[in-house]
């Protein structure tokens, strides 16, 4: 059988795209085959080095317009995956990889999604908000921030004296339990659960 490639697009530390590559190490069915990175001196720069995974630093103009296609698509992706990545992906990229480009939104969306909605904001704002939960939301990318198709969500229960941290922490969480085994769950064709 062939692999399944997977390209993650990151610009932070990386700790999802760390869970992802720990998940597929061993999986001879799949492999991580590139990170795709804004970011000079991001953490998931390091991670992709100590994992020998080629790295491709993008510049945003360019990305804009040419979306690096011609780079990404000698890696054949069967799956990109943005792990923490704060650009908008471009059209080109959307038209010529149909449902092939996922993400994960640290809240339940539609609710605490657009522009400027990642990290601490969001959890600011779910606890500003005085909602009873929150979670994470994986969806398909589109032409608008955090909008794309929902492919599954999980929740958590907000304390009455949660804070931004403590829920960052529990949204952690969720991201590497789950984020992995969806990744997995689509490259199988199967509905994750």
């Amino acid at each position: 059988m062939p692999v399944k490639n997977i390209v993650i697009f990151a610009s932070g530390a990386g700790t999802n795209a760390q869970q992802i590559i720990n998940y597929f190490k061993y999986d001879k069915q799949t492999k991580v085959v590139l990170v795709v990175c804004n970011n000079p001196k991001a953490g998931v720069l390091q991670i992709a080095s100590n994992e020998q995974i080629p790295v491709l630093l993008i510049q945003k103009e360019h990305f804009k317009e040419t979306g690096y296609l011609s780079e990404i698509e000698k890696y054949e992706p069967k799956l990109i995956v943005l792990a923490g990545f704060l650009w908008m992906i471009p059209k080109m990229l959307i038209n010529h990889f149909p449902e092939k480009i996922i993400n994960i939104h640290p809240a339940l969306l539609p609710a605490y999604g657009g522009k400027g909605m990642y990290g601490s904001a969001v959890h600011k704002a779910v606890i500003q908000s005085k909602e009873e939960e929150s979670g994470i939301t994986i969806h398909y990318v589109d032409d608008k921030y955090d909008h794309g198709r929902t492919i599954f969500q999980a929740r958590c229960a907000l304390e009455d004296n949660e804070t931004v941290e403590s829920l960052a922490k529990k949204i952690h969480k969720l991201e590497h339990k789950y984020y992995p085994v969806v990744i997995q769950s689509l490259l199988n064709n199967e509905i994750p659960e």
